[in-house]
């Protein structure tokens, strides 16, 4: 069996790992290979590693590091069939979704090409007599990404690109369970120009997350994940004095009002909901139907669930593949069965589904509940699978309050044909990242991408502007080339 190796300092190497862990085929439920779990010293070497580039990455010019940065995006371009592959192998995501995340990382590389701009600082000049102020903007030294496993590609890029780009050394320790992208990426890095050591994967466990955490050389730290462990990483990061980005759970809305073009409502939230198997932190779980709304919703939404072809991710034609694990499949059908339980209505049953070729895969279908209410598991708990619940509501008003109520804050939408509604929305919900007629409203590089509440941990949003400010730390600079002696006074801008 093939065994995934960490990448430090420009080779792949075994470091001091002897544990490993299996890497399922989602499709298949059995292992395709394994991976190294990394131990602190794994960790301590990467971070030396990353250290010893730093000394001269720092130093590297803003040319030098966008010329990386524009030869890695083509090789994110000449490779997207490969990532994408290893992604649908690993996850179990079908095909096309796959590419969809490769395209939303680049991206962020296509904005990391234009750093320059970003890192503009700024002069001010004769402030006081013969005085001038400047502002500029250094990375960090060695900055760490801790990432989940269901975008194995994308949320990476979110982090390294832009730490790199702005003269940072990175170490990545993604999902153990889909480990194998990262690793080519570390090449195509490689064969970009990036110099040794700038860019790390070190393989792992909690073992590997906490040697992260605590780690002195390490200055900064960006996590995606759940809410519970992002409390955790935020909370034991920020004790060792580190700055972290620590993005968590979402139970997303989507608000469908009567004015609303139904069939095209339930399209988007049947997408949003049931593609990628429902495992994206930007799915669309709650599905707010309001008024009249309600009925022909449900039956519209039914007959394009039960419309989804459900199968292995690198077949053709297939709309939704597995789920990552075993453990996972069974979550998703007690769910459902809790939901039935505590009186929604299971409109579509995704239970007992079973796919021809594959009776081991980690496959469950969509599932459709109506009737769900704020009170109920299904409501309450991030499922993270195919399940899309409908709560009916009188008014675009109990729709608000409904969402600001919820513990989080990640993403929402609504669906109206009317401009009043949607601004009225847009301003009061406390969300903060918002559709209108759009169901993932997944903002685009130059923006920023973070929830409100319990959907992000701190106050540091993730790439964009938000991302080079969170990788950097400014400093400002005051000038003066006297021609005559110092006074005893307070420098005042007289």
């Amino acid at each position: 069996m093939k065994t995934i190796e960490h990448w430090i300092n420009g080779t792949a190497t075994t470091a001091g790992s002897t544990r490993t862990a299996p890497v399922y085929d989602p499709a298949a439920g059995r292992p395709r290979s394994e991976v190294l779990l990394a131990e602190p010293s794994d960790v301590d070497t990467a971070v030396a590693a990353a250290g010893k580039a730093f000394e001269t990455w720092d130093d590297s010019s803003l040319s030098q590091r966008t010329k990386v940065m524009f030869a890695f995006r083509e090789l994110l371009v000449r490779h997207e069939d490969e990532l994408a592959g290893i992604i649908s192998s690993e996850h179990g995501k079908v095909l096309d979704d796959a590419r969809g995340e490769i395209v939303r990382g680049r991206e962020i590389v296509e904005y990391a090409c234009g750093i320059a701009d970003a890192l503009k600082g700024g002069f001010s000049d004769q402030v006081s007599r013969d005085v001038d102020v400047h502002s500029f903007r250094q990375p960090l030294g060695v900055v760490a990404g801790i990432t989940p496993f269901n975008f194995p590609i994308m949320v990476p890029l979110w982090m390294h690109p832009i730490a790199i780009a702005t003269g940072n050394t990175f170490v990545l320790k993604p999902s153990e369970r889909v480990p194998s992208a990262s690793r080519l990426v570390a090449e195509l890095y490689a064969e970009a120009g990036l110099p040794d050591g700038v860019f790390n994967v070190v393989n792992g466990d909690k073992v590997a997350v906490d040697a992260i955490l605590d780690h002195p050389g390490i200055a900064a730290v960006s996590f995606v994940g759940s809410t519970p462990i992002a409390k955790y990483v935020h909370e034991r990061a920020t004790a060792t004095g580190k700055r972290v980005q620590a993005l968590g759970g979402a139970k997303n809305h989507a608000v469908v009002l009567p004015d609303a073009d139904l069939e095209y409502a339930a399209n988007h939230l049947t997408a949003a909901a049931f593609g990628s198997a429902g495992q994206r932190c930007m799915a669309i779980s709650i599905g707010v139907a309001v008024g009249s709304a309600g009925d022909e919703l449900v039956e519209i939404l039914k007959r394009k669930a039960t419309e989804i072809k459900v199968g292995p991710g690198h077949e053709d034609g297939n709309d939704m593949g597995p789920v990552v694990t075993q453990a996972a499949r069974e979550r998703v059908i007690g769910s459902v069965a809790l939901g039935a339980e505590q009186g929604a209505t299971v409109v579509v049953d995704g239970r007992e589904l079973r796919v021809d070729g594959h009776p081991e895969g980690f496959f469950v279908g969509p599932s459709l509940l109506d009737h769900v209410t704020p009170e109920m598991s299904a409501y309450r708990e991030e499922i993270f699978g195919p399940v899309l619940g409908i709560v009916r509501v009188s008014t675009v008003d109990e729709a608000i309050a409904l969402i600001n109520a919820n513990p989080y804050g990640n993403g929402t939408a609504i669906f109206t044909g009317g401009g009043e509604a949607a601004r009225r929305f847009q301003r009061e919900v406390k969300v903060g990242m918002i559709g209108v007629n759009v169901p993932i409203p997944v903002p685009m590089s130059y923006y920023s991408f973070g929830g409100w509440k319990d959907s992000l941990i701190g106050d540091s949003p993730i790439h964009g502007p938000e991302g080079v400010r969170f990788y950097t730390r400014a400093k400002v600079v005051t000038t003066r080339w006297p021609h005559s002696a110092a006074g005893f006074n307070f420098p005042t801008s007289s």
